[in-house]
C-alpha cells in the first residue's frame, strides 16, 4: 500500500477496513462487538469508516484480542544513548525545533532569537 499517495481520509478508511476483516475473521456481529467495547454499532461503523477515535480503535482491538498491533503500528522509539546522557533524568516535554528551524533563526534579529548554546541569554529583562 502506497501510503504517501494517499489521503489521510483513505488511510483512516483503510484501517477501518482492516479491523472488519479482523472482525470477520473472527466471526463477531457487529453488535456483540460494540457490546463489548461499550459503544453503539453506530459508533462503529463510523470507524470502520475511517471516522473515530482512538480511544474506540484501541477498544475494538483489545476486544478483538489483538492489542499487540498497536506495537506494529507505532513502534516505541528509545531516544539515542548520546540523547539519554543528556537529558539525564530529564524528561523530554516538547521538541527543540532546532532542524526545522535552522534557516529561520539565521534570519531573526539577536534581540528576538533564542540564545544559543553557550550563550548566556542574560539581556537585563526579568521576563
Amino acid at each position: 500500500m502506497k501510503l504517501y499517495g494517499m489521503t489521510d481520509s483513505a488511510i483512516a478508511a483503510e484501517i477501518g477496513r482492516r479491523l472488519e476483516q479482523l472482525r470477520l475473521e473472527r466471526n463477531i456481529t457487529q453488535q456483540a462487538l460494540a457490546d463489548e467495547v461499550g459503544i453503539t454499532p453506530k459508533t462503529y461503523r463510523q470507524l470502520i469508516q475511517g471516522g473515530g477515535k482512538f480511544e474506540t480503535l484501541i477498544g475494538i482491538l483489545r476486544a478483538l484480542g489483538e492489542l499487540e498491533r498497536l506495537d506494529q503500528f507505532i513502534p516505541e522509539t528509545p531516544f539515542s544513548p548520546i540523547e539519554q546522557l543528556r537529558l539525564q533524568g530529564r524528561r523530554r516535554q516538547r521538541a527543540s525545533g532546532a532542524h526545522a528551524n535552522d534557516t529561520a533563526n539565521d534570519t531573526m534579529s539577536d534581540s528576538v532569537r533564542e540564545p544559543a548554546a553557550g550563550e548566556s541569554g542574560d539581556d537585563g529583562m526579568d521576563w
